[in-house]
């Protein structure tokens, strides 16, 4: 779920077009979450092929990315490596709240009320390390370049972000703003028609702008504040302190800016067996890597169609179609770039 801090974070939106020509780092266990919770049918079972694999994270990977290319938007999808020793409790916790959605799922399944069973599947998907490398080949298939972060994917892309190699990170959390990332957009990958919960209207969700130092600067606060603000409403690897919310923590961290004054504030009773040094320090020190390459690929039409349709049952006409879009969209491009290189 990563840090909350929606009700303090005021974001620009924006126009596809307006991202054209930008590389941009996605974090990629994030969108493969999205397409696996959103991507399903009316009981909320995935999309599956004909011997029974899942395929919501490639239908929602191969459409999605599809189109951020004919936008001429360059992303470059940066993955988790090995979790942080602080994010054990956040992944088991995570594991027990899928394993009881699924059975409320089932059970809603059996009664026959499609609305709540979609509603628990949703939450019950997991990302496998199988669906990892599939993902992985199909944007390798795409032209498109994936990254194995050290440790934290949204870290890793802040990085790339802040030294200049990519525009922004997308990602729905909020966590590259503690890491530090300039830029961050969200709905990216899920801008279009949104349902509202309980009704039958849409809203349309476009993508958005948070530029951090624009954020500090209406906030009135520095990095170091927005981490403290971090730790105290809670993040993948700390619960966070109980009865603290984004606007109480924004409050405290005025009246106690640095870590070891909050460590010594008026809460420091609550703040027993939390260990707020060392979760500071993945924030403001994290482990990411100047190893990498970003340089697209090209796109191998054969080898997407094996992967969707030969191997996972997609539809000819429907791939072969949204391919010949592409291209037709990429010679567009390069036709572009040759163009302004001999005026």
């Amino acid at each position: 779920m990563g840090v909350q801090l929606s009700s303090l974070v005021d974001a620009k939106e924006l126009e596809f077009n307006q991202l054209t020509g930008r590389k941009i780092g996605v974090d990629a266990l994030n969108v493969l979450y999205q397409f696996l919770a959103s991507i399903r049918q009316p009981d909320g079972t995935p999309l599956m092929d004909s011997q029974g694999r899942v395929t919501s994270h490639l239908t929602g990977l191969f459409y999605r990315t599809v189109k951020l290319l004919e936008f001429g938007i360059e992303p470059v999808f940066v993955f988790d490596g090995r979790p942080h020793e602080k994010k054990g409790d956040t992944i088991e916790a995570r594991k027990k709240v899928r394993a009881k959605a699924e059975g409320a799922w089932r059970e809603a399944q059996e009664k026959g009320d499609l609305k709540e069973a979609k509603k628990f599947a949703q939450a019950s998907g997991r990302i496998t390390g199988d669906m990892m490398d599939e993902a992985k080949s199909l944007l390798r298939a795409l032209g498109v370049q994936s990254i194995d972060a050290p440790s934290e994917g949204e870290a890793q892309a802040a990085h790339m972000v802040k030294n200049g190699s990519l525009y922004a990170v997308a990602s729905q959390d909020f966590d590259s703003l503690l890491f530090g990332a300039p830029k961050t957009i969200r709905n990216l990958t899920v801008s279009g028609k949104r349902k509202i919960a309980g009704k039958s209207e849409y809203i349309e969700v476009k993508p958005e702008l948070i530029e951090l130092d624009k954020f500090l600067s209406t906030l009135n606060i520095t990095q170091e504040q927005l981490i403290l603000i971090g730790l105290l409403v809670g993040n993948d690897f700390e619960p966070g302190v109980e009865g603290i919310g984004p606007k109480k923590a924004l409050d405290l961290v005025k009246k106690h800016p640095t870590l070891d004054s909050v460590l010594n504030s008026e809460i420091k009773d609550k703040l027993e067996g939390l260990n707020f040094p060392e979760v500071y320090d993945i924030f403001a020190k994290p482990n990411v890597t100047d190893e990498y390459d970003i340089n697209p690929g090209v796109l191998d039409r054969e080898e997407v169609k094996r992967i969707l349709c030969t191997e996972h049952s997609f539809s000819q006409e429907r791939i072969n179609a949204n391919l010949d879009k592409l291209e037709k969209s990429l010679l567009s491009g390069r036709q572009s770039k040759l163009e302004k290189w001999f005026q």
